[in-house]
């Protein structure tokens, strides 16, 4: 055995497909014994068809995989190590420039994990990924139970965009006509005016990055008031550029990556049944927004099913 190896291709922490394979196989001998602790899976899904400026999503997947490996598994600030039972199951099989065949693969796939109660992280990737997750997560929850929290620099709620309806831009539009219970937007600072007029009218609720900088504690409380099912999005251009430049549609203004810390460490011990990291640009080892990226993976993966770390 080789003790001081690692695979790069493969997110830090995580079991392999053979190891879910033996899972998958042991948990159908023992379907009468719940699970005591959430199980994840990890799915890459490098598509980037519909990117409108910085192209290179696709390459997010493999980007965040490989700065995982830059941490430890134990967090120091808040005293909990990463026990989680996670699997990298690879990428999903993307059809480049056609939404319609990756949105139908991603769905498949999401569906056959929570068949087995397993959550998936999906790693994109552009946004239009989120839809086909929370499509499926349709066939298993009451999406009117159910609570989006969408991190995002763009409130991506347009009905069409460049006369394309399915799109990095649309795609909360999309998400919200499935019907979910609430939808909550957080470190927004760009829309056009139909889309703010739009999210009135709807009485979405959305938080600015400003509101965030000038009274993250009011945000914390309104994210630590969620009941119920959660379904969590982030697209890294919620963070200011300065910390996280490689992304679709850099914007300046944003939420700073300890802020974004906070908002994970209360959403995490949420009801938290399935969430997606997106439009990674990255085409770099070392490359800044890929780790911050990987951390929020880590973080939330620390707070699961663990107590303290002296316990």
């Amino acid at each position: 055995m080789l003790f001081y190896t690692h695979n790069p291709s493969q997110f830090a922490f995580s079991k392999d497909e053979n190891d879910f394979k033996n899972y998958i196989s042991s948990l159908s001998k023992n379907r009468k014994e719940p699970t005591k602790k959430p199980v994840f899976a990890l799915l890459g899904v490098p598509f980037d068809s519909t990117t409108t400026y910085r192209s290179g999503a696709r390459f997010g997947p493999s980007a965040v995989r490989e700065a995982s490996h830059n941490f430890e598994n134990y967090h120091l600030s808040w005293d909990c190590s990463i026990d989680s039972t996670i699997f990298d199951l690879g990428n999903v099989q993307v059809s480049h420039g056609n939404f319609k065949k990756t949105c139908s693969n991603l769905l498949e796939t999401v569906s056959d994990l929570l068949a087995y109660d397993i959550k998936p992280i999906v790693v994109g990737g552009e946004h239009t990924i989120s839809y086909a997750v929370v499509k499926a997560l349709k066939a298993y929850k009451n999406l009117n139970e159910l609570t989006i929290v969408h991190l995002d620099a763009h409130m991506d709620i347009a009905d069409s965009y460049m006369g394309v309806k399915y799109s990095h831009a649309t795609v909360m539009r999309r998400i919200f006509e499935l019907k979910p219970g609430r939808l909550i937007q957080v470190g927004v600072r760009s829309s056009s005016y139909e889309e703010k007029e739009f999210v009135q009218e709807m009485e979405i609720e959305y938080y600015t990055s400003a509101e965030v900088n000038d009274n993250l504690n009011s945000l914390l409380k309104v994210l630590d008031s969620i009941n119920g099912p959660v379904y969590l999005s982030i697209d890294l251009d919620v963070i200011d550029p300065s910390e996280a430049p490689s992304v679709g549609n850099p914007t300046p203004c944003g939420i700073n990556s300890q802020q974004l810390e906070e908002l994970i460490k209360i959403l995490a011990l949420k009801q938290v049944v399935a969430m997606d990291i997106v439009e990674v640009s990255a085409d770099k080892i070392g490359d800044l927004t890929s780790i911050n990226a990987a951390k929020i993976i880590l973080d939330f993966l620390c707070l699961q099913g663990k107590s303290s770390h002296q316990d």
